[in-house]
């Protein structure tokens, strides 16, 4: 994995007219909220990304604290009338932070909407990408006590997002256990990644596309 956010603007151009239509979908990772960040791009993971791929048609239908019910029966029609070939979820996390995700049942029902939503792109002929969030179990942001169960709950979203992405020919980007992860990369409100933290989310996606293209290269 890079370790360094610059490495987005070092990739620009890399990638230019591989996808020319970019969907995002999901929560408030993909609105993509964050503080500013003196020394790096006031512009969130997304809006970098659509700048490495060389300006892409490109729809973002995030929503702030959907979960992934809300997500995919809000967005995915919409989304796959779009025709992507590239497309981002996230999805999950809202979900994943609460702690009746503990239950299996509860578990099970997200990894449903995740698998509708991913293979659905998948068969409109998206490459589906999709994220590991970052630990928030590893920050001072969370309450001592409730560390060790938003990580084990953050994981248990990871493992399942990984399963369904890979099963579907797609990309996972996991940033579960980022060397980079730590209070620094996360806004005021604790929860969001400031721009620093999207510098890095769109440095490893573009790092992830890049691999992804080398075989074939």
């Amino acid at each position: 994995m890079t370790q360094h956010p610059a490495l987005a603007a070092d990739l620009i151009g890399s990638l230019a007219g591989t996808w020319r239509r970019l969907l995002v979908m999901g929560d408030s990772i993909a609105v993509g909220t964050g503080d500013p960040v003196p020394g790096f791009p006031d512009r969130s993971w997304a809006e970098q990304l659509v700048d490495a791929l060389g300006h892409p048609e490109y729809l973002n239908l995030g929503q702030y604290g959907a979960r992934a019910a809300e997500i995919r029966a809000g967005q995915l029609a919409r989304a796959c009338a779009f025709r992507p070939d590239l497309a981002v979820v996230a999805a999950g996390a809202n979900d994943a932070l609460r702690r009746s995700f503990d239950d299996p049942a509860a578990q099970a029902a997200v990894a449903t909407e995740l698998s509708r939503m991913v293979t659905a792109l998948h068969e409109a002929g998206a490459l589906v990408v999709t994220f590991g969030c970052f630990d928030l179990g590893r920050t001072s942001f969370a309450p001592p006590d409730h560390r060790a169960g938003i990580s084990r709950r953050l994981r248990a979203l990871g493992r399942l997002t990984e399963a369904i992405t890979v099963r579907c020919g797609g990309v996972y980007v996991s940033f579960l256990d980022h060397p980079a992860t730590g209070d620094h990369l996360f806004s005021a409100d604790g929860l969001h990644v400031n721009r620093r933290g999207h510098a890095l989310i769109a440095a490893e996606v573009v790092a992830a596309l890049t691999r992804r293209l080398a075989p074939a290269s």
